[in-house]
């Protein structure tokens, strides 16, 4: 009887809570963040705010570069600005608080903050995947069927390809974030991360975590799977059609356009391989957070200085508009 009455009781309390919103007894996180050494935090601090200023700076150069460049604009282009966009978001969702980590003694971050930090990286990081997946496509049609390139890329495709990215980005972010409300933190909050990555959160639930987490490891890895199978079917055939290739001159051309996009395919899709992908056990909490650094923060620097150095049209774009601007003044 006594029993009975005690799971009553419980049943009730946890219905009370709910009713009044009440889903956590946890309104703030901690954020471990990357080192406890002072003299570390100060010069991971500058080294952190430098790349962060390059990757805004980069990224905006590189989108306004395409919208005022009328060489530029061309499929490939217009998802590249877009990407550039994406990166502009990724790195923004984590690298201030981490910033801030690095100067105060504990870093907090509220509750609705954490959902929101860990909804906008997903959000950022999944329309970066189905932008790279378009954008081996958009080289798969150029160089395989170049007769209907502009009926197969027409402005209205276009458009609807980025509508799937940031539909998909969207969904998968919901996952996520939905997945994190639906745990329950009654106790400790200390975040063994820089951000509110899921993984870290749902081990500090006291709730099962087994239901809520389902769902966004399913969603991740689909579009890891989809947006990884389309990048590789797109470049097999680019091969196939670039060895049948008789023109040295020709195959260097077709390869040339395609090593920029594959430097940064390889580079994003490598670091969020050893991260979603391969398995808890085979590293170690500190190597993932490194890992982090480098897909949510390195990254997103790394991709304008990428397409800036490796591609010739957008090298002579920028060297025609530096030119128009020298010669106005």
């Amino acid at each position: 009887m006594f029993h009975h009455r005690f799971l009553w009781q419980q049943l009730r309390y946890l219905m009370d809570s709910l009713g009044h919103g009440n889903h956590t007894a946890v309104t703030e996180f901690i954020l471990l963040g990357l080192t406890d050494d002072p003299i570390l935090c100060a010069v991971l601090f500058v080294i952190i705010l430098c790349i962060y200023l390059v990757t805004v700076f980069g990224n905006l150069s590189t989108i306004t570069l395409i919208r005022i460049s009328s060489q530029l604009h061309h499929p490939m282009y217009f998802f590249l600005s877009h990407l550039a966009f994406a990166d502009i978001g990724l790195s923004t969702s984590v690298t201030p608080n981490m910033l801030v980590n690095f100067l105060v003694e504990r870093n907090l971050i509220s509750y609705h903050g954490c959902g929101i930090q860990l909804g906008s990286g997903s959000f950022f990081g999944t329309v970066e995947c189905f932008l790279l997946a378009i954008m081996a496509y958009d080289r798969f049609v150029a160089i395989c069927n170049p007769l209907l390139y502009s009926l197969k890329m027409s402005t209205k495709v276009c458009v609807q390809f980025l509508l799937v990215a940031y539909m998909g980005g969207f969904l998968n972010a919901s996952t996520f974030t939905i997945g994190f409300y639906f745990l329950f933190f009654c106790g400790p909050n200390r975040v063994n991360h820089f951000f509110c990555d899921f993984a870290p959160l749902a081990e500090l639930s006291c709730s099962d975590s087994r239901i809520p987490t389902v769902v966004p490891s399913f969603t991740a890895g689909s579009v890891i799977v989809v947006t990884v199978f389309v990048i590789v079917v797109s470049y097999m055939y680019i091969l196939i059609t670039i060895l049948k290739m008789h023109s040295t001159e020709g195959r260097y051309k077709a390869f040339s356009t395609c090593a920029t996009h594959l430097t940064a395919v390889s580079l994003y899709f490598g670091t969020i391989t050893l991260i979603y992908v391969m398995p808890k056990s085979s590293y170690s909490t500190d190597q993932n957070k490194i890992v982090s650094v480098f897909y949510m923060v390195v990254i997103p620097m790394l991709n304008p200085i990428i397409y800036s150095l490796r591609n010739n049209e957008i090298k002579g774009a920028l060297k025609r508009e530096l030119g128009r601007k020298i010669f106005s003044y």
